[in-house]
């Protein structure tokens, strides 16, 4: 296993450990130089990095997606850690344990499909439950939806993140179905397939990025492709059902400016939106939260998903609890000399002197 992870950084800790590489710009300095201006990551979180010298000599030497092993100092910048590349290579991936690396839900994936699988099984109407079962039963589909993020990067974007948000889904179902009196049934399968095109939309093997199918097409259309595919197997599934179906992947998002075709047009229709943003925007804070590097303050940097920032609330109700670490020393300004007071360098000079200090006004006691 891989020490220390992004997490456990402190400020002013020289540190020599392994990263996945992110992002990687090659980028001017104003002598005309170049520097290095990486996105460094591993399971626990992200960190900006900066390599200032030498970087002739590795520039070529990795690329994005790739592992390396870099020594380095942890300093502050604007608020936030951000490391000083001194040295870097790239590794093998035979040096590297890949769960190191990606995020991952906290929950076992095997244990989630099973819950998953007696949810699905738990839907009393037959042409439903046979749909999805259909699709689940298909062994890439069922491979995928065990592994997929729920996104890229706004919400849910780990490994498991996309079942995990669906059972979440399930059980807010369960609990709103019967409050508002709608068909739990219809609203249990649109939890289950509404987002089932993102197995498709997303690469997740490497980093999680758009597959071409996910920048030309995108979830909501590759869902409806899948479901499709799979109701041509089952010939005696209801036209209007269908439709409901249909209806209820296409207009999940709520609104035609956030690319659903769509406005839900019926109770369980907007319920599952509205399930779906809240459970999103849960997570999202969350992870917000957690994942927030800044050193200093109780708010976490701007989120543009959620579009405000987050306030951490433990450092909110306990300042004393997290008091700001000490400037880097590489970059803490020297203190300057004290100087002797310099001797009078005229006969007027020193005669000004002595009337000055006997002209000073005296403290009353």
């Amino acid at each position: 296993m891989k020490s220390p992870f992004v997490k456990e950084l402190e400020p002013n800790q020289v540190i020599t450990t392994s990263f996945l590489v992110h992002a990687k710009e090659v980028r001017q300095k104003r002598t005309g130089e170049i520097y290095l201006s990486l996105v460094l990551g591993d399971r626990t979180g992200d960190l900006d990095a900066k390599m200032w010298d030498n970087v002739t000599e590795v520039v070529e030497a990795f690329e994005r997606d790739d592992f390396v092993k870099v020594k380095g100092l942890i300093q502050v910048y604007h608020n936030r850690p951000q490391l000083t590349i001194h040295k870097i290579r790239r590794m093998d991936e035979s040096e590297v344990d890949f769960g190191d690396y990606f995020p991952s839900s906290q929950r076992d994936p095997q244990e989630m499909w099973v819950e998953l699988r007696e949810v699905v099984n738990g839907i009393a109407n037959p042409h439903l439950r046979g749909l999805v079962n259909a699709m689940l039963d298909d062994g890439d589909i069922a491979r995928r939806y065990r592994m997929a993020p729920a996104a890229k990067q706004i919400h849910h974007a780990y490994l498991g993140g996309l079942i995990e948000h669906v059972l979440s889904l399930c059980a807010l179902a369960r609990f709103t179905a019967a409050h508002y009196r709608v068909d739990l049934d219809l609203l249990l399968t649109g939890v289950v397939l509404h987002d089932i095109g993102k197995i498709y939309e997303l690469n997740y093997e490497r980093g999680f990025s758009y597959s071409p199918d996910g920048q030309l097409i995108g979830h909501i259309d590759i869902a409806m492709r899948m479901v499709a595919d799979k109701l041509r197997a089952i010939p005696d599934f209801p036209p209007t059902l269908r439709t409901l179906v249909e209806h209820m992947i296409l207009s999940h998002h709520g609104h035609l400016e956030f690319g659903s075709p769509k406005l839900p047009q019926f109770p369980e229709a907007l319920l599952l939106h509205f399930l779906d943003d809240m459970d999103s925007k849960m997570e999202a804070m969350r992870a917000l939260i957690e994942g927030d590097r800044q050193v200093e303050g109780c708010f976490t940097t701007y989120n543009s998903a959620l579009e405000r920032p987050a306030l951490k609330m433990g450092r909110f109700l306990n300042p004393s609890a997290a008091a700001p670490a000490a400037p880097s020393k590489e970059s803490a300004p020297a203190p300057p000399e004290t100087q002797p007071a310099p001797a009078p360098d005229s006969p007027f000079a020193g005669k000004l002197r002595q009337a000055l200090e006997h002209a000073a006004p005296t403290q009353d006691t």
